[in-house]
């Protein structure tokens, strides 16, 4: 009998993530109820957020526990279905796990129907076109209320997230800066992505740096960092600069002892607005943000990378890869 194959926790983790905290399980394939539909996975969606979910300590969602499956965003196809909105062979992307069969329903986080375009890659949307891309977009436009002319400083931006509110940017009108943590991805977010300039936190003074570009300041400041680069982007904003909260990479392996941060006081004296977001708070902004994405991406003006790992049994070294910081791109799954 075919079985499901699932990655479950095997121990918490308490710094970077290893594959040994993962394990692999089977167990029978689910039968949808009243209202449910069955998944079968094609691409699972590796995301910085799952790292909060595995140290058993409760967040914004509950922690995975100790032989529990991994939660993560997947894109997959119907296959059988007890809901009359979804019906066998459609395609769906929501908050899944990282199995090859997931139950799913109405009410699922991050549910969308999918009508791919033609010549857009399915795997585009757990990434450009999936809850990257949303983030990206939904962040600058509802958090940021980005406008044409303003100077935009984007963190990790050779990343999924980054290197999409990046080039959303610069479609705007905005001047843009990218923060990354190598020579190569500098190089790579200006060449590939369009960035205006970028900044290698590990070599430059990030403070400095942006001002010398940017003499006057950051009009936004898209933060997926955290910490040190936080920090120091914070004396380097104009007077009521907005900085978006999508994420806190740096603390993530660091929870019992986050980064300080020392210059709060220029959230004041610059009359600073910061704000964290997560993106099912905005899901009915979502379909919008998936159409003009589709739009631009289909139109040329939006470049995409994908660092796709082949196999099931390979994820939770693809999650370790992208924790190390040492992918580019959307980093995703495809299941054999």
């Amino acid at each position: 009998m075919k079985m499901n194959r699932q990655v479950v926790l095997a121990s918490y983790v308490s710094d970077a993530a290893k594959p040994e905290n993962f394990a692999m399980s089977e167990s029978a394939i689910p039968e949808p109820g009243e209202g449910e539909f069955l998944l079968r996975n094609m691409y699972l969606s590796m995301e910085p957020a799952i790292r909060g979910w595995v140290d058993g300590k409760a967040n914004y969602f509950e922690p995975i526990p100790i032989g529990g499956v991994i939660r993560g965003p997947s894109v997959g196809q119907v296959v059988k279905s007890c809901n009359q909105d979804f019906v066998e062979g459609d395609l769906v992307y929501a908050l899944n796990h990282w199995e090859d069969y997931s139950i799913c329903h109405s009410e699922a986080i991050l549910l969308e129907k999918l009508k791919p375009e033609t010549g857009i890659p399915i795997s585009y949307y757990v990434g450009s076109l999936g809850g990257a891309g949303a983030t990206a977009y939904i962040g600058l436009h509802e958090v940021g209320q980005i406008q044409a002319g303003q100077t935009v400083v984007v963190s990790a931006a050779a990343g999924a997230t980054g290197s999409m509110a990046g080039q959303i940017a610069k479609l705007c009108g905005c001047t843009v800066i990218g923060i990354v943590g190598s020579d190569k991805k500098a190089k790579l977010i200006v060449d590939k992505f369009g960035f205006d300039a970028a900044i290698n936190y590990k070599n430059d003074d990030v403070t400095k740096s942006v001002m010398a570009i940017a003499s006057e300041g950051a009009d936004i400041y898209f933060d997926n960092v955290g910490g040190p680069i936080l920090n120091a982007m914070l004396p380097a904003m104009k007077v009521y600069g907005r900085i978006i909260g999508c994420g806190m990479i740096s603390d993530y392996n660091r929870t019992d002892n986050p980064n300080p941060i020392t210059n709060l006081w220029e959230m004041v004296s610059r009359q600073l607005t910061m704000q964290g977001f997560l993106l099912p708070s905005y899901q009915k902004k979502v379909p919008a943000a998936m159409a003009k994405l589709e739009e631009w991406i289909r139109a040329g003006e939006i470049n995409v990378i994908e660092n796709i790992t082949e196999g099931f049994v390979n994820t939770p070294k693809a999650f370790c890869d992208l924790m190390s910081g040492n992918t580019v791109g959307k980093a995703l799954v495809k299941i054999d």
